[in-house]
């Protein structure tokens, strides 16, 4: 049995999760709900009606295209970086008008799963192929290191999808002030943040009846079998979600239904459950106007404009460097 002072690894995704098993309370990443099978449960569950996020976001994207693209415009063109890019569904509708409306300007899709952005990319050379694309593949953190080679023209970064919803606030300053370094004058930050609403609606985003979202959550479980040769039963395992209006944090767990014990072959590790013992996966942070300035004025940004949907459900705030 390998000890904490004997421990290596590999890959971070094994130091990681070997972190996360043998911590109290038990912790698992979001970041590696995605590979292949979760990038298509992800575009499942951004398919399902209680998940208003993304019909939301592509409302706001659909009805001030115009508006956003005049912002995003530079004197010698620009740089559109996005971090999180996913499937583009959202982001095309403004690459399309960038397109016939002939604007100078790159894009740089940025995404953990290399698997997301090969299909991005393919799916642009086929429908858009005017526009210069360049992915790149890492996590937030990594890319924001390399962000600031972007210095000869203006910066558009974009983060939509309430992305940051995912950091706690502590977290999300951190990653405000690493995005707010990497900028310089006159650049642009354009990220989503999904507001404060009645809770139940908030709820049934994440809990859906079909399922779909508690197969994405159990496929971390199904990740780390494949890759790191353990033996979880997934059926063993309930998805449990939570939301608490105050605080405006929604947490998603995965909770043991039974007392039971999981190797990790490659690990050499063996985890000890307890029944209704829980593994935290996710938060789903929600936002209003005074959080999101307060967590501006941290970050030493300041909000320059913002755009949102009929319902008010849902806010792309455009931040600039104060």
């Amino acid at each position: 049995m390998k000890t904490e002072t004997t421990t290596s690894f590999e890959t971070k995704f094994e130091e990681e999760v070997y972190e996360g098993l043998t911590a109290s309370p038990k912790f698992l990443s979001s970041k590696y709900f995605y590979d292949k099978i979760g990038d298509k449960l992800f575009q499942d569950i951004m398919a399902l009606p209680e998940y208003y996020l993304t019909n939301c976001e592509l409302e706001v994207i659909s009805n001030h295209t115009a508006a956003i693209a005049e912002i995003f415009k530079g004197r010698d063109g620009f740089d559109l970086i996005e971090l999180g890019a996913g499937d583009g569904k959202k982001t095309k509708v403004l690459l399309k008008y960038l397109d016939e409306h002939q604007y100078n300007f790159n894009f740089l899709p940025i995404d953990i799963s290399q698997n997301v952005l090969d299909q991005l990319k393919s799916s642009l050379r086929e429908e858009l192929p005017n526009v210069n694309v360049y992915p790149q593949q890492g996590t937030y953190f990594e890319v924001l290191e390399r962000l600031s080679e972007y210095n000869e023209r203006k910066k558009v970064i974009m983060v939509l999808g309430s992305n940051i919803g995912n950091l706690l606030h502590p977290q999300a300053i951190h990653f405000l002030k690493d995005i707010q370094r990497s900028m310089v004058e006159g650049d642009l930050l354009f990220m989503g943040f999904d507001q404060k609403k009645n809770p139940q609606t908030i709820l049934d985003a994440y809990n859906d009846k079909t399922g779909v979202t508690a197969a994405f959550n159990k496929n971390i479980l199904t990740r780390i079998n494949n890759e790191l040769d353990a033996d979880f039963n997934l059926d063993d395992f309930l998805h449990w979600e939570v939301y608490d209006p105050e605080t405006g944090t929604a947490k998603s767990f995965l909770v043991s239904k039974k007392t039971q014990k999981v190797s990790i072959k490659k690990l050499e590790l063996e985890v000890n459950f307890q029944e209704w013992e829980t593994i935290h996966t996710e938060i789903s942070q929600k936002y209003n106007d005074e959080i999101v300035n307060w967590l501006a004025e941290e970050s030493g940004l300041k909000i320059d404009g913002q755009f949102t949907d009929s319902k008010n459900y849902y806010k792309n705030y455009i931040f600039t460097k104060s």
